[in-house]
């Protein structure tokens, strides 16, 4: 019996993501939109090309800016390249804590297609939304679980233009705890190239610090993308 139940519940779940996929492509056929833009992987930081970096972060009244560029045919340790820090030279110590913070590859999550979401459709965009599987987001984005993912496509160009990530509960970051994050990456797409570029992510959160609420917010852009 026990078996049975399971099984049911196992082939709703199957269906009513299938449903709620199935409508979204739909959506997609109709106002000609290539369902591509679903895989998270076309937006991808390309590993065959080199672009310039910048990494601003902004804590209270301060603000600290750092040049980089990014060069995927040098050695994994070395690709990054850090150019300046507030405006000076940057020091061994700079450059160490750029490249710890920054070696690792952006974190790509599966879709659990049992959250997607139609959130809005008009004549000029079509959002809409999902969250991650859990159990493809390593122990560091665990976090990301609770966060819901909107994409907003603009139906002239047929062309993803950003992605927001929003909390939907309170969620445990490193040391942190954030009441709230709001993440926003910006698209380009290069028809020439055919593929997206990322121009810019701007990160906000509003953490719990020595038991006070504090904002916190850091901008990365990204130009000057170059195939080698």
């Amino acid at each position: 019996m026990k078996k049975l139940l399971f099984l049911a519940i196992l082939n709703l779940s199957v269906l009513i993501s299938f449903g709620q996929k199935s409508v979204i492509l739909e959506s997609f056929k109709k106002n000609g939109v290539d369902p591509s833009i679903l895989d998270p992987k076309s937006r991808d930081r390309p590993d065959n090309y080199t672009f310039d970096y910048k990494y601003t972060t902004i804590t209270g009244n301060k603000e600290s800016v750092i040049l980089a560029k990014f060069d995927p045919s040098k050695p994994e340790a070395e690709q990054w390249t850090v150019t300046s820090v507030k405006g000076k030279a940057p020091g061994n110590s700079d450059i160490k804590t750029f490249r710890k913070n920054h070696g690792k590859p952006p974190v790509v999550g599966k879709i659990d297609e049992s959250t997607y979401k139609i959130e809005k459709v008009n004549a000029d965009f079509l959002i809409i939304s999902y969250k991650q599987d859990p159990a493809s987001l390593p122990d560091e984005a665990k976090f990301m679980k609770d966060c819901r993912l909107y994409l907003t496509i603009n139906l002239k160009t047929k062309r993803l233009e950003k992605v927001q990530s929003l909390n939907e509960k309170p969620l445990k970051i490193k040391i942190f705890n954030a009441e709230k994050l709001d993440l926003v990456a910006k698209y380009r797409y290069d028809e020439n190239e055919k593929r997206y570029f990322t121009e810019s992510e701007d990160l906000n959160l509003m953490v719990k610090f020595l038991g006070q609420l504090a904002p916190m917010e850091t901008i990365s852009e990204y130009s000057n993308y170059k195939k080698i």
